[in-house]
């Protein structure tokens, strides 16, 4: 499994941290050990992916979360993962883009994303997605040219949970409506902030981060249903 993550600390123009959302990583990671599942993290310059300190606050700071962030392993980690440039023509039985603001800024122009989630995709091979990691798919094409997430079901983190997240001012843009731009079947939660995954064929998205524990435990059960690298 490939974990891509972010790089990005700060919001363009302002002095406000942001970064990974931390339990949208803990959660596919240690499913995905528990099984056995070799893990690669990367990102798109490599080196250090910095943390969201609002991921760390107690409301949503789960005692799995809260393991991993005493772990000087996994946090060392974060410091070090790898670049895309050298794992974009390796082979991986799921492609996993992980949250959080700071993917806003990295994730949807970066042509190695755009080019593993193609090919990942193609190959008949697992893509997914959670929150604002779902940005990165917006510009992925098709071998034929075609927007990858053009006519599939899909989700990700919604305009009023911006507002509710008071970020709706910050963000470079917003998610959902750049998602319908594409032409798809946008599926949201209900009730704003609550778990909701969707699943179309190899395609997997999670809509916030109230969604990462079923995430993780629907991409870990797709991956026996598709076929797997040798």
């Amino acid at each position: 499994m490939l974990i891509v993550v972010t790089n990005v600390a700060k919001y363009k123009g302002a002095d406000l941290p942001t970064g990974l959302w931390l339990s949208e990583l803990t959660h596919i990671y240690y499913h995905a050990k528990q099984l056995g599942v070799e893990v690669t993290i990367a990102s798109p310059k490599g080196g250090k992916c910095p943390v969201d300190p609002e991921s760390l606050k107690p409301f949503v700071l789960d005692g799995l979360s809260r393991q991993y962030l005493a772990d000087q392993d996994f946090r060392e980690l974060l410091d070090h993962t790898k670049s895309l440039g050298d794992v974009v023509e390796k082979p991986f039985d799921c492609v996993y883009l992980a949250g959080g603001h700071g993917t806003m800024y990295d994730f949807p122009e970066d042509i190695n994303i755009q080019n593993i989630v193609r090919k990942q995709y193609e190959g008949n091979r697992l893509v997914a997605a959670i929150c604002h990691g779902v940005g990165g798919l917006l510009n992925a094409r098709l071998s034929g040219g075609n927007y990858l997430i053009a006519g599939k079901k899909i989700t990700g983190f919604d305009w009023f949970e911006e507002t509710i997240a008071r970020r709706k001012n910050r963000v470079p843009f917003n998610l959902e409506a750049a998602l319908k731009s594409r032409n798809v079947y946008y599926k949201k939660a209900f009730i704003p902030m609550t778990s909701n995954v969707v699943a179309d064929g190899n395609l997997i998205t999670g809509q916030n981060p109230f969604s990462s524990k079923e995430m993780a435990k629907t991409v870990l059960q797709h991956m026996i249903r598709f076929p797997r690298n040798t």
